[in-house]
């Protein structure tokens, strides 16, 4: 039987993911955990997230997260979700600055912070943040997570931040919301989106069922 450690550090959907994923399969042993042995034998890890990246980060380092997901990257997929993504790179701009995992090259950005940029719709209408409901993603590049959906597929969202990887990251999806941002990255064993495919009804679905056949790099 194939196992998943839904990671638990006190801050995300965990019970929604770990319910959608236990849906799709039947061999599949879904632990929601913080125990690092348990999470470092699972043969797949999601990494999720919701809040304040300060308080994410505070708990990630004091429940030992930080370490154990570096060591998990190295052989085994992983798939981070929303706050979850934005944890994986350098600094984020909210609560001030906050220091991330530095596991992805790149900054986590506030809608509205770019003064080279008009927040608005077509109709000129100020958009509003956070950005909330579905959306849709631009598959910038072939990965196995999109085997079966349609390239622009519809997805939902909530966040108030927005990751800007290195040039260098490999970004497999994007989206638009004012700006043109990364809502899908790729790098080894790591696939990290901004929505929640566990809220995403049919596409969603299809990603975490992609994520139970995915390898890895």
């Amino acid at each position: 039987m194939k196992t998943v450690a839904v990671i638990d550090y006190g801050m995300g959907n965990l019970h929604s993911v770990a319910k959608a994923v236990e849906s799709l399969a039947k061999d599949v042993d879904v632990k929601v955990t913080c125990d690092a042995t348990t999470i470092l034998q699972a043969d797949r890890i999601i990494f999720p997230g919701v809040g304040a990246i300060r308080d994410c980060m505070a708990e990630i380092r004091r429940l030992g997260i930080d370490d154990i997901l570096r060591e998990a990257v190295r052989n085994k997929p992983v798939l981070a979700i929303c706050v979850g993504m934005q944890a994986l790179m350098e600094q984020s701009e909210e609560n001030g600055l906050v220091e991330c995992l530095g596991l992805v090259k790149g900054r986590v950005r506030h809608f509205g912070s770019r003064t080279d940029v008009e927040y608005t719709d077509s109709d000129g209408h100020r958009l509003k943040v956070p950005h909330m409901g579905w959306n849709c993603v631009e598959q910038t590049s072939p990965h196995v997570l999109w085997q079966g959906i349609p390239d622009n597929s519809r997805f939902y969202f909530v966040h108030s931040y927005y990751v800007e990887p290195d040039p260098r990251v490999s970004v497999t999806g994007v989206t638009e919301y004012g700006v043109r941002f990364s809502s899908a990255l790729s790098q080894g064993n790591i696939f990290a989106v901004q929505f929640h495919p566990e809220k995403s009804q049919h596409s969603g679905l299809q990603l975490l069922g992609n994520f139970l056949k995915w390898e890895g790099e």
